[in-house]
């Protein structure tokens, strides 16, 4: 079996986050990246399926040279191959057509995506990614086994969980739960110093519409005051007269 898997370059949630140019775009300066952890999850899962059944697992990756120091560790982890495409991401639907080329080109039996990625949250890439490539498509998913042809999952769906089935070749959008926290694996000194030797091919980009502007970015508004109260009247009263909520 043959495996791909998306890996999206994201600011660590402790990063402090601002913006520059009159808040239209991201500054990167001091901010520390890493893999968005929803492919990491399903990186995880990828490893599974190459020790366990003797897949190979590439990564792919959108973005400049700035992004390989991700895809390292990436690789470190266990993946095989590294192919970056060298464009700049400007939207879920650009990233989904530069990996569908990949998909077609290395002709994959499975492609693991994130659900979402946690910088933007579009939630876009996986399910487009698999309409322009034909393969089947299961989102949400918590759970994977395949055996021959034949893929099994678990889906997290409103109210409750899906058991489906169905054929490769399948894109899925992975998320929390396709493994256990505690089975994400760190980088060795024995895998960092093998990721070296990897192959990292950078490919250039297919040409592909973007169908989306970012006018301007603007952060959360800060948390108001707080205001204590001593008693159950006191607390109705301002709901009733200051927050008009009852």
């Amino acid at each position: 079996m043959k495996i791909l898997v998306c890996i999206s370059n994201v600011p660590d949630t402790t990063s402090k986050i601002n913006f520059t140019d009159g808040d239209t775009k991201f500054d990167t300066n001091g901010v520390q990246f890493v893999i968005n952890p929803n492919d990491e999850f399903g990186l995880t899962r990828a490893m599974w399926f190459k020790e366990k059944q003797g897949a190979t697992v590439h990564i792919a990756t959108v973005g400049d040279a700035s992004v390989e120091p991700t895809m390292r560790k990436a690789l470190a982890i266990g993946a095989d191959e590294g192919i970056r495409i060298n464009a700049v991401p400007t939207d879920g639907f650009f990233v989904a057509e530069q990996l569908a080329s990949v998909v077609k080109d290395g002709a994959y039996d499975l492609v693991i995506a994130g659900r979402e990625s946690i910088d933007y949250n579009g939630g876009m890439v996986p399910g487009i990614l698999a309409t322009l490539t034909g393969m089947n498509f299961i989102n949400t998913c918590i759970n994977l086994e395949v055996e021959g042809d034949t893929a099994t999952a678990m889906r997290e769906i409103d109210g409750g969980k899906e058991k489906v089935q169905t054929q490769l070749p399948l894109v899925i959008g992975g998320q929390k739960g396709l493994v256990e926290e505690s089975d994400l694996k760190i980088p060795n000194m024995r895998g960092i110093m093998m990721a070296r030797k990897k192959a990292l091919n950078v490919v250039e980009p297919i040409g592909a519409v973007k169908a989306t502007v970012d006018n301007k970015f603007e952060k959360p508004a800060p948390k108001g005051t707080v205001k204590l109260v001593d008693s159950a009247d006191e607390l109705i009263a301002l709901l009733h007269n200051e927050a008009k909520v009852i």
